[in-house]
């Protein structure tokens, strides 16, 4: 029996985790130890979150949040390896690009665990943001990258990841796996009458919401929106919620609280266009065949604005208004192939019982 342990610590990373949990349930000769590092944990992380989901609750929860970079990363990393000399896992499973990521990824290194990074090879090229420290260094620790496009490969290619003893495999993106398994169970977060065509818009990313030419920019853009061309909904963070009101800027949007997935993917499937700074909904909206506005100057998902499908406006209040102009209830097409057909589950529980750890 080969052993993974799964470290989690994000919303985002429950949602990818369910469908390959999923696969590895299913999967004779592997068994499966969820560790939550506590580092997201609010009303969406509750046990309905996981009924949701249909995961079973965490076999250790690590209650470890809040507190400087540095200093969630290094509790994370002292309690997940105490953690992982009890278990003695075959593997170490981590997702994205989180800090838990991070601490799962140096925990099991360092006692020489193999460890599995699941999307592998994203790069925005902006050193920055925490997120690209955070996914550059697992992968530098990481013996099998599953990586979710071409994209991916090719960036750890031009890194000279090749030359390492390291197992690089394109498997598609687990997100378009849990869009395909849950779009049949969502449902609407209770909103009031809205309707269709409605821009689905969210900020949370640091480097908006803590600067504050970009967050008035931000405001002034979606208020314009909202007034002129479609009503904006959004889901807004207490953290994000806070930096507005201490700005003193005003939303006359119509602000809701954070939803849980089956409920995002509701709005998803009711927009008219997706109006963000996050990662995952830049894919997500593609998945339900929407267009994006991504206020951000870097993305990711680099193939999504070759497509044509995603479009990068940065913060400036001007070009953000005009491009949700120009492209809301635009129809997308989702060919299926770019993000691997939904079945990269099963390929990254194929390649873990495949090799010799």
């Amino acid at each position: 029996m080969k052993k993974i342990v799964t470290v989690l610590g994000a919303r985002p990373q429950f949602i990818k985790a369910s469908v390959v949990s999923h696969a590895i349930a299913q999967t004779p000769g592997l068994t499966e130890v969820v560790v939550h590092t506590g580092q997201h944990f609010d009303a969406n992380m509750s046990d309905v979150f996981f009924a949701e989901l249909g995961m079973s609750k965490p076999d250790y929860f690590l209650n470890i949040h809040g507190g400087t970079h540095g200093a969630m990363t290094g509790r994370m990393l002292a309690e997940v390896e105490k953690v992982l000399l009890e278990e003695k896992p075959d593997v170490v499973l981590v997702y994205g690009d989180t800090n838990s990521t991070l601490a799962g990824a140096l925990a099991a290194a360092k006692i020489h665990i193999p460890v599995a990074h699941v999307e592998a090879g994203l790069r925005s090229f902006n050193m920055a943001m925490p997120e690209e420290i955070n996914r550059i260094l697992t992968d530098n620790i990481s013996k099998i990258l599953f990586c979710p496009t071409e994209t991916a490969v090719k960036n750890l290619h031009s890194e000279g990841f090749t030359k390492k003893p390291v197992s690089i495999a394109q498997v598609g993106d687990v997100m378009q796996d849990a869009a395909i398994h849950f779009a049949n169970r969502s449902k609407m977060p209770e909103i009031g009458n809205v309707g269709q065509g409605f821009v689905l818009a969210t900020v949370h990313r640091a480097e908006n919401t803590d600067n504050p030419e970009n967050i008035l920019n931000i405001a002034n853009a979606i208020n314009k929106i909202h007034q002129e061309i479609a009503q904006v909904i959004l889901p807004l963070h207490p953290r994000t919620r806070n930096l507005i009101q201490k700005a003193g800027i005003e939303l006359n949007v119509k602000i809701i609280d954070p939803v849980g997935y089956l409920e995002m993917i509701g709005l998803l499937q009711e927009c008219g266009l997706v109006l963000t700074d996050s990662g995952g909904l830049q894919k997500e909206a593609y998945f339900f065949g929407k267009p994006c506005v991504t206020m951000r100057e870097q993305t990711e998902w680099s193939e999504l604005v070759e497509m044509g499908v995603n479009v990068l406006v940065g913060t400036d209040t001007k070009i953000i208004i005009n491009e949700v102009k120009e492209n809301i209830d635009r129809q997308i097409a989702d060919d299926m192939s770019v993000y691997g057909g939904g079945k990269a589950s099963e390929r990254i529980v194929e390649k873990i019982k495949s090799l010799s750890l």
